[in-house]
């Protein structure tokens, strides 16, 4: 199994559930994002740039969406990482997800990134 596999099979409930639908969402957005492995995570490339990557925040213990690119992004909900390009957003994985957010916020990187 790789190690990609790996790392959602064992996150205990509900971050594994949380993240595998994450991973899923995140693949549906564009037919050209694709999972890789690198900086021992779990990236998601979009025609050879990385786009986002999934992890857990270990300050507040939930997982999150890095944005590569987040600078591009202007919503409140947005935590600014050390890296000044970077941005995430914090996902509480037993409330409803915020389906909406996410995917407008994953489309929007896409957008801002190929004007």
């Amino acid at each position: 199994m790789r190690d990609l596999d790996q790392l959602y099979l064992k996150q205990e409930e509900p971050f594994q559930s949380c993240l595998l639908w994450l991973r899923d969402s995140i693949l549906t957005i564009d037919k050209d994002i694709s999972p890789e492995w690198k900086y021992k995570l779990p990236f998601f490339y979009h025609k050879g740039k990385r786009h986002c990557y999934l992890w857990l925040h270990k300050k507040y213990k939930l997982p999150y969406i890095g944005f590569v690119d987040g600078n591009l992004l202007d919503d409140e909900e947005l935590l600014v990482k050390k890296r000044a390009k970077m941005k995430t957003l914090l996902i509480a994985p037993e409330l409803d997800l915020p389906i909406e957010k996410i995917n407008t916020l994953l489309k929007n990187i896409l957008y801002l990134r190929n004007k």
